[in-house]
């Protein structure tokens, strides 16, 4: 089969090779999937550079987030076990871990429905507790994590800031419904969040960048407010000042979606029936930039690293990426 491998650590551009190699063998408890689509997630490209928080043996193939076919026809969402990823023809995943594939998305829309919906889900309701009519503010809203979070804010009743980096961004960031989009570029986030709350600040922050998004954060999160930590986009990891989480009364939550496969893996499946039903409903459409082919995936995941996409590109096999 065709599949891109990663030999040594470095810049996705730089070390993914497209190579002939045999299918995986599932070990006990997986199943193997023929990929249907696979949506590229920055942690691919920190996988890549061997800065994930695994670190799959060499060589590997990156993709954690796949909409698969199983063995007896099932279409299903899984991420993908490494070191048998998704940018292939054929992955692995643990059987005890799939979920149904919603029949009113394609592929590429299903694949997407994943990790950064699951991630945005638990973030905003299991760990901020968001509730109706309180303000949002999203970091990186047009990407494919922040996109999620704005749709699943917006679902909440909330009202919601996007800080996007760039006019393009902005279009895309307010098309998804934010109330608010602020260009960091060019604007003035915590200006931007203080005058839209009459100077009461943001209840709930989404940050998967990091860096300079969070300090902005901390001056503009509200009284009892909730900052989300997902990620660190921008390479840079803060390192908060309590005294000042002590002095305004914010929480700082971490959040490490993996662990609930782990820890709570009912929770996952409760998640994965909200997030379908709210798909019924029309209220959540993943938002799904560019379909390639396999052999574009290294350009992708290297654009994605760079910051320089919206939403989620999916990567497709030849034959596959089926309509809905």
């Amino acid at each position: 089969m065709q599949a891109w491998r990663v030999h040594r650590n470095g810049e996705p551009g730089e070390v993914m090779r497209f190579e002939e190699t045999g299918r995986p063998v599932p070990g006990e408890g997986q199943v193997l999937l023929r990929v249907r689509a696979a949506n590229v997630n920055f942690p691919d490209a920190l996988l890549c550079r061997g800065q994930y928080q695994v670190r799959p043996p060499l060589p590997f193939t990156p993709g954690v987030e796949i909409c698969g076919e199983t063995p007896d026809g099932r279409r299903v969402l899984a991420t993908a076990a490494l070191p048998d990823g998704g940018f292939a023809e054929y992955a692995v995943a643990d059987a005890s871990a799939l979920l149904p594939a919603p029949a009113s998305l394609d592929d590429a829309e299903a694949a997407a429905l994943h990790i950064g919906y699951q991630t945005g889900w638990f973030g905003l309701h299991r760990r901020a507790r968001l509730q109706e009519g309180e303000t949002l503010l999203v970091h990186a809203a047009a990407g494919g994590v922040g996109s999620a979070a704005v749709q699943l804010g917006k679902a909440a009743g909330a009202t919601v800031i996007g800080v996007v980096s760039g006019p393009g961004k902005a279009r895309t960031a307010a098309a998804l419904g934010c109330d608010l989009v602020v260009d960091r570029r060019t604007e003035d986030i915590v200006t931007a969040v203080k005058d839209l709350t009459g100077g009461r600040g943001a209840d709930v922050v989404y940050d998967p960048v990091g860096g300079d998004a969070y300090a902005k954060s901390v001056k503009c999160v509200a009284f009892e407010g909730r900052i989300v930590i997902v990620g660190f986009a921008s390479g840079v990891v803060p390192a908060p000042a309590l005294n000042h989480a002590l002095v305004k009364n914010y929480s700082v939550l971490g959040l490490h979606w993996g662990l609930y496969a782990a820890k709570d893996p009912a929770a996952v499946l409760a998640c994965h029936d909200e997030l379908s039903r709210l798909v019924a409903k029309g209220v959540v459409e993943p938002l799904v930039s560019e379909r390639v082919a396999l052999s574009g995936a290294a350009d992708a995941v290297q654009r994605v690293a760079d910051g320089a996409t919206t939403g989620r590109i999916a990567v497709l096999p030849a034959g596959a990426g089926a309509a809905r």
